[in-house]
């Protein structure tokens, strides 16, 4: 391909929008076109690289017996209420004005009425059926270019099992093929246990690539394989426990407590034997929570103990109405109004403890919690922290942003309990279809790589996905002699099956078209140039390192094959 006849519209100005490397660079080497907030024309350089990605997706997807189709974007909102994602995606699905339509954000819905009509037997499965279709999903903030936009492309997989071991096995095949997507794609990435959310089902896990662009948190400790999104993370950091004392709770006056670290610093309280009150509405049902000290509640884990998605701090006046006192003066005795209580687990059985007195400006201590208090349950309900004994082997953990490229769900049968996508076993009896729906982010992945393999000067392809595998500047193509062998090696390393884009403009300086190289990254940069062809010679530039390779005009073809296999070989 001859650079002077191909759009590629870079841009030498950061545009002033882009905040993380991959958006940047994305819009300089003129892959992406913004359109609106959130939504991206995608250019030929960058759909190069969109195009490759998903047919090693549909490579992968293949292998496991996945079958592709294609399934409408826009949907009968009846079909999602049936399931109640309408009230669970809220403002982020897109309705059709008028209508009652929806543009679907995901798939399970359709490929359970798909299911519903054809699939009756367990002799009827395993299925998995897969697409690659553009997803709607109204983002409040789409930001970080193609990370987070409101219109996507996204490869949905979604596996019909007739029994719970079925399940596990097609959830296997997925996770199996997922991990050699992205090694093809060179990616760095981890996996994290997950939460399900407004997916539901049991098992989760999500494919990560930590990034500082990320807007997720992981923990992890790699040593001893730990791993999981903050979501539902936990650690070993010690329960707060019982103490050999236990008088009667006893009120005492603290009027400038306000707080955890007040109680602590005014009354020598220590931490661990604060139990921090908070009250939460969920469905608009009240709960009082208990936290150990200063450790933060963790929403998600809260949604996920109360089975719902809509939770929200109660406000000032609802505290005074539940409680009878203002925040930071509230606990679990002479309550107001009864209400649910719930405790995180490091309280769990604890006595010794200090509370609010539901009285503005006094405490309890001395409060046993089984004793002096109602809690109705103990879960895990904290935020963990960076440094704390990871679950499996106590080794510290790290905290740290990622992107999510991937997530994978048993969905059991949640969804063909709601729209009656039933079987029938081998002894006649009717059950619900058993499913798992695995989806990967196109664009992510190629964001995603960028983020990993960028360095100031512009992007560093892994062959696997780069948009050329070689390009060839000409320097000073206006000489008879680069021309000829430059116009050479194009052929030559075209016929010997590698993609090349050979920058043959005239009157662009050398130091122009070797910027624009090192912006565009291919894997490789065949330099002509009359300097080394006088001595029968040719400079190989691999981007990614930067070194560079005097070799013999003859060797051209098979240095680079060498080179690009070398890379392809290299652990990412």
């Amino acid at each position: 391909m001859r650079l002077s006849r191909y759009f590629i519209p870079t841009l030498k100005e950061i545009p002033a929008e882009a905040v993380i490397p991959s958006h940047r660079l994305m819009l300089r080497a003129g892959m992406i076109r913004g359109l609106s907030s959130g939504i991206y024309s995608l250019l030929p350089m960058g759909y190069r690289v969109w195009k490759k990605v998903m047919e090693i997706i549909r490579e992968e997807m293949d292998a496991i017996e996945g079958m592709e189709l294609h399934l409408p974007a826009l949907n009968p909102k009846e079909i999602w209420e049936e399931t109640g994602r309408v009230e669970a995606f809220g403002d982020t699905m897109f309705h059709i004005s008028n209508r009652d339509l929806v543009l679907a954000p995901t798939h399970e819905e359709i490929i359970t009425h798909i299911a519903q009509a054809f699939v009756h037997s367990y002799k009827d499965m395993p299925q998995i059926w897969y697409q690659i279709q553009t997803k709607f999903r109204n983002e409040p903030r789409p930001k970080s270019g193609v990370i987070r936009s409101r219109q996507f492309l996204m490869k949905d997989a979604y596996s019909l099992d007739s029994s719970w071991e079925g399940l596990d096995e097609s959830y296997q095949k997925h996770y199996d093929a997922y991990c050699r997507i992205y090694s093809r794609c060179g990616l760095n990435y981890f996996v994290v246990g997950a939460s399900s959310g407004a997916m539901g089902g049991s098992g989760s896990q999500e494919f990560m690539v930590e990034s500082d662009a990320g807007e997720d948190l992981c923990a992890f400790n790699l040593e001893s394989g730990y791993a999981a999104n903050i979501e539902i993370a936990s650690s070993s950091i010690p329960k707060a426990g019982r103490v050999e004392e236990n008088p009667p709770a006893e009120k005492f006056d603290t009027p400038q407590a306000k707080s955890i670290n007040d109680l602590v610093e005014q009354f020598g309280i220590p931490e661990e034997r604060c139990a921090k009150a908070l009250v939460y509405f969920a469905d608009e049902t009240p709960y009082l929570i208990f936290m150990s000290g200063n450790d933060q509640l963790n929403e998600a884990k809260l949604q996920s103990a109360l089975g719902t998605n809509t939770i929200r701090p109660a406000h000032e006046e609802e505290l005074l109405a539940l409680t009878g006192a203002h925040g930071g003066s509230i606990g679990p005795v002479a309550l107001k109004t009864s209400v649910q209580q719930i405790a995180d687990t490091r309280l769990e059985h604890a006595n010794g403890m200090v509370s609010g007195a539901n009285e503005d400006g006094f405490h309890y201590r001395n409060l046993d919690l089984d004793r002096d208090a109602d809690i109705q349950r103990y879960v895990d309900l904290r935020t963990v922290l960076e440094g704390e004994p990871d679950p499996i082997g106590g080794q510290p953990l790290k905290v740290k942003k990622a992107i999510e490229v991937g997530h994978i769900f048993k969905l059991g049968t949640k969804y063909s309990e709601a729209l009656k996508a039933h079987f029938l076993d081998d002894q006649g009896k009717e059950h619900p279809i058993i499913m798992g729906s695995y989806g990967i982010g196109v664009e992510r992945i190629v964001a995603c790589h960028i983020e990993q393999r960028h360095d100031k000067d512009g992007i560093a392809w892994h062959p696997s996905i780069a948009p050329f595998h070689i390009h060839i500047t000409g320097v000073k193509v206006e000489s008879d002699m680069v021309a000829e062998h430059a116009g050479r090696f194009e052929k030559e390393l075209e016929d010997a099956g590698f993609e090349v884009l050979y920058d043959d403009r005239v009157g662009v300086s050398p130091g122009f078209k070797f910027k624009d190289a090192d912006l565009l990254g291919m894997p490789l940069n065949v330099i002509v140039g009359e300097k080394h062809l006088k001595d029968g010679n040719i400079e190989i530039k691999v981007r990614h390192n930067g070194e560079r390779h005097i070799v013999p005009v003859a060797d051209v073809v098979a240095t680079c094959r060498t080179l690009i296999d070398a890379m392809m070989n290299a652990e990412n």
